[in-house]
């Protein structure tokens, strides 16, 4: 007891430096985890990992990763947007990463047990050169808009003409 009297700054000391080791492990398994973009290449290349881009539309607009489908945060809850296999590993995203932490976190509650955040966002994307793509607000990028339909048709026919 004499040594604990002596010495309570230490002790304070060792705790506080104990707890600042452990937070960082309790937060993030709080949050859904996150996996940095070489993780999530190798996700979605060999075990079918989906891209799921929740910024607003006209941040997804702005750019995006290639192939991520476009469910803002608001909307997660009741997507079909959202693949129906939830087996499948499911790499949420944003501009950040702040709200696909929180995305992956819910996501993870609704059943998607594979659910984790892209750490650093569409950021860190484009900072390790991933493919990143532009889109017009609220038009997915899988199928061509109206315009880009008519400029192909128009060129066909002026092929064969």
């Amino acid at each position: 007891m004499k040594f604990i009297v002596e010495n309570w700054i230490l002790i304070l000391v060792a705790f506080v430096s104990g707890g600042m080791l452990v937070w960082p492990m309790v937060r993030k398994g709080g949050g859904g985890g996150s996996v940095p973009t070489s993780e999530a290449v190798r996700l979605i290349n060999r075990e079918k990992g989906v891209l799921v881009d929740v910024g607003e539309p006209d941040e997804y607009a702005a750019g995006h990763a290639a192939g991520a489908r476009n469910v803002p945060f608001g909307q997660i809850e009741g997507s079909k947007d959202l693949p129906s296999n939830k087996a499948l590993p499911l790499l949420v995203m944003c501009p950040t990463g702040a709200r696909a932490a929180r995305a992956a976190a819910a996501l993870r509650k609704a059943g998607y047990e594979r659910a984790v955040a892209v750490g650093g966002g569409t950021a860190a994307w484009r900072e390790a050169q991933l493919p990143i793509e532009r889109s017009e607000a609220g038009k997915p990028t899988g199928k061509p808009s109206d315009k880009t339909a008519d400029k192909t048709a128009d060129k066909a026919t002026e092929k064969s003409a």
